[in-house]
């Protein structure tokens, strides 16, 4: 009797051609949900026979409660090495394995500039003009050269917009609670003493940051009332570090001048949501690691996983 391998949330219905699943044949038949479900029974009704799951980072959670009620799973592979949505704790009281897979941080760093281009440029309002034989020039865009990029975390894809931001000809500050002077000299940036010292001189700011008690709501309506005027915030790596409502109500009131976001407390986002209706919002939906290099990481090294946990190698294991 064969496994039954069920990947979850493949919205672009491509998981399926970016690796050779049938290589797992025929001890592991796998299918792909191209719906995202929120309704959990009708979720359930779709997993409640899957021995393996492969999910991506933020999109199906998968919780106690919904664990609980999958009695055949053995195993779930989600993309990248961290997934703060899957309840390990859960999984190891069930004996469930949980692994990961390689990912790359190039992607993520791409979509930010194209927001920051797009948003400072008013690229999608001028093509959208043009396109409906609107006005023919309407805006004066912010070029980046002798701008000041403000990076709020220096890790990995903080550190390569850095790098990307010097060859624009812009300044570079940087801050995070941890972040060295050694750390901000090794990637090109000058060192902030705090967030209000960078928010306050940052013509554009960029968030890099992991969410975690200490991060979250770090940009609140105090932080948003630091911004010089005409600021642009850039998120693109969780929703959790801004206070939403604060943040849109900067938006609305015009004290920020507009944000470029990749990242939502709710995903999908509702269909009335005011984020998907003020003009000077430019979002996309987590299109982060959408990229066809991190797809293929990912399914190829999940059957991987796959092919491994059967015979009974050792995982990358997130437990």
């Amino acid at each position: 009797m064969s496994l039954n391998c069920i990947i979850l949330d493949d919205y672009q219905n491509v998981a399926l051609s970016l690796a050779d699943w049938t290589s797992l044949e025929p001890v592991v038949h796998t299918t792909a949900l191209t719906r995202h479900y929120d309704n959990q029974d009708a979720l359930v009704h779709h997993l409640e026979h899957a021995d393996i799951l492969v999910v991506m980072r933020e999109r199906t959670p998968l919780t106690a409660q919904l664990i609980g009620r999958l009695p055949n799973l053995k195993l779930v592979v989600t993309s990248g090495m961290r997934n703060a949505s899957i309840d390990l704790h859960a999984c190891a009281e069930r004996y469930i394995a949980v692994c990961g897979t390689g990912s790359s941080s190039a992607a993520p760093m791409e979509l930010c500039w194209g927001l920051l281009i797009n948003l400072a440029r008013h690229i999608q309002t001028e093509s959208h003009a043009l396109r409906h034989n609107g006005p023919w020039q309407q805006t004066v865009g912010s070029g980046l050269h002798g701008k000041t990029l403000g990076l709020v975390g220096l890790g990995k894809i903080g550190a390569a917009m850095a790098k990307v931001a010097q060859a624009f000809g812009m300044r570079v500050c940087a801050w995070s609670q941890n972040l060295t002077e050694a750390r901000a000299a090794e990637c090109g940036a000058e060192r902030m003493p705090s967030l209000h010292a960078l928010l306050s001189v940052s013509d554009f700011v960029s968030l890099h940051l992991v969410l975690s008690e200490r991060t979250r709501h770090l940009i609140d309506a105090a932080a948003l009332a630091q911004m010089k005027p005409g600021a642009l915030l850039i998120n693109t790596s969780r929703a959790g570090i801004v206070d939403q409502p604060a943040m849109i109500a900067a938006l609305q009131s015009g004290q920020l001048a507009g944000a470029g976001l990749d990242v939502f407390e709710q995903e999908p986002l509702p269909a009335d949501h005011p984020l998907r209706l003020l003009p000077n919002v430019l979002a996309t939906p987590h299109l982060g690691y959408v990229a066809d290099s991190n797809y293929r990481t990912y399914f190829t090294q999940a059957v991987e996983d796959i092919a491994g946990w059967v015979k009974g190698a050792p995982l990358r294991s997130l437990l």
